[in-house]
């Protein structure tokens, strides 16, 4: 397998761990979920997929660990924030916990790197641990505000998304809203990192 390969595999690895544990909350909730309108079966369902969800989340941290060597912050960070808004879904028998989480996690993410790239400091790439190769300090800053605006807009969404929307309806959004957006805006940075010094592999002078 090619090194170019080898990045595809790890890449597609890397958004099963991120979404893994979504899918299983996602499923675990439509299998329990009643046919008909039933609010206690309804919490039922919701306490149930809380359940899996934590419980993927640290089957998929400790993949992570065992795959990659290591476990990246944001990894831990999420992970932290599944188990501990889990619990509080569970006990008190309310969606709101679990649902806040992303809200908490992107306005993190998004205030961090902000308050970084206002201060000169590019801390994505500690993130990232300079995945981009050739890319330069003006690009690493760029990106780090520009993921931080993104980051903000998602909280934003999720927020809105969360109160206008019935619990089932937001975890389908949570993969054909979030999911989508987060790849159109990934691409969408690449003309920027490319006049920034970043090195696209050319694949046919390998094959040669």
């Amino acid at each position: 397998m090619s090194d170019g390969e080898k990045k595809q595999a790890s890449g597609w690895l890397n958004v099963l761990v991120d979404y893994g544990p979504l899918i299983v909350f996602l499923s675990v909730y439509r299998w329990s979920s009643p046919e008909e309108t039933n609010a206690a079966a309804e919490l039922l369902a919701i306490i149930y997929g809380t359940g899996a969800f934590m419980g993927a989340a640290v089957v998929a941290l400790i993949f992570s660990r065992w795959k990659f060597g290591r476990v990246s912050p944001m990894l831990w960070f999420s992970t932290a924030l599944i188990v501990g808004f889990g619990a509080l879904t569970i006990f008190f028998g309310d969606p709101t916990f679990v649902q806040l989480k992303p809200t908490i996690i992107y306005s993190a993410l998004g205030a961090i790197l902000l308050i970084g790239a206002w201060r000169g400091k590019a801390l994505l790439q500690i993130l990232l641990e300079a995945a981009f190769e050739g890319l330069t300090s003006k690009g690493w800053l760029a990106l780090s505000r520009n993921w931080g605006i993104f980051f903000l807009t998602l909280a934003a969404l999720n927020e809105g998304l969360r109160n206008y929307l019935s619990f089932e309806d937001w975890l389908w959004a949570k993969i054909w809203v979030f999911l989508p957006l987060t790849f159109l805006f990934t691409f969408s940075q690449i003309p920027m990192l490319m006049k920034n010094g970043l090195k696209i592999e050319d694949d046919s002078k390998e094959a040669s």
